[in-house]
C-alpha cells in the first residue's frame, strides 16, 4: 500500500504529461476530415454546373471589348451561340457523332447564328436575322443548315422552317482539341466560320453586304 501510494504522484505526473503532448500534437484526421469537396461539385440550388459551358463568339473578334473601347462602334456583323461539348476520352466519330446523322454543332439547346447585316453565303442571299445552325457530316463535307427554329433544344428537325443548305469541305488537322470550337475568323469578303474538333476543321465562308 505504502509503495502504491508513493508511485501515485508519478502515475498523476506521467498522466499529465502524456495528456499535453496529445493537447499539443496535431489532432488526426478521420477519413471524413480529408475529403475535399471541389467547389463547382458542391450542391448549387439555384441551377447545376453544366459540362458543356455556353459560349459566344462575335464577328468582329471581340466586338464587346470593342464596344467598351469606343462606345460609337457599329453593330457587328454576326454572332454565334453554343454550348461546347468535350471528348472525354472517347473519339469523336463513331464515338459521339456519325457520318450522314444530323448534328446540332455544339450541345444542349439548338446552336444559333445571329446575322446583323444582309449577307451572302455561297452566292445565295441571307436576310439580316437569328437562325439555327447545325450540319449532317461527311468524311470529306459537310452540309450546314440555317433554320428558323429557333428557341428549341437539341435538334429538332422541321424541314418547312429551313431557310437553305451549304456544302462545305472539310480537312484534318494538326490539332486535337478537346473542345468543340467555333470561331469567325475574318477575310477579305466578309469572315469564316470556323468549327473545329479534335483534329476536324470546317469553314463556312459568309459576305456582309451592308458592310
Amino acid at each position: 500500500m505504502k509503495i502504491f501510494l508513493l508511485l501515485l504522484p508519478c502515475l498523476v505526473l506521467v498522466s499529465c504529461v502524456d495528456n499535453t503532448a496529445q493537447n499539443n500534437s496535431k489532432p488526426r484526421l478521420k477519413i471524413k476530415d480529408t475529403t475535399f469537396v471541389q467547389p463547382e461539385a458542391r450542391s448549387n440550388p439555384y441551377a447545376g454546373v453544366d459540362v458543356s459551358p455556353m459560349d459566344m463568339s462575335y464577328f468582329p473578334v471581340d466586338y464587346p471589348m470593342l464596344k467598351m473601347a469606343n462606345p460609337d462602334t457599329i453593330q457587328p456583323f454576326a454572332r454565334v451561340i453554343y454550348s461546347r461539348p468535350h471528348l472525354q476520352g472517347r473519339q469523336l466519330f463513331h464515338g459521339l457523332l456519325n457520318y450522314g446523322e444530323p448534328w446540332r454543332l455544339g450541345a444542349n439547346e439548338a446552336t444559333e447564328l445571329d446575322l446583323f447585316a444582309n449577307a451572302t453565303i455561297q452566292n445565295k442571299k441571307i436576310k439580316a436575322g437569328r437562325y439555327i445552325i447545325y450540319c449532317i457530316p461527311q468524311v470529306d463535307k459537310w452540309t450546314i443548315v440555317l433554320n428558323k427554329n429557333i428557341d428549341s433544344w437539341g435538334l429538332k428537325q422541321d424541314f418547312r422552317k429551313d431557310v437553305d443548305r451549304f456544302t462545305i469541305p472539310v480537312k484534318q488537322t494538326s490539332n486535337h482539341l478537346e473542345y468543340f470550337t467555333m470561331v469567325f475568323e475574318k477575310d477579305k469578303e466578309g469572315a469564316n466560320l470556323i468549327m473545329a474538333w479534335d483534329n476536324v476543321e470546317a469553314r463556312l465562308p459568309i459576305a456582309f453586304l451592308d458592310k
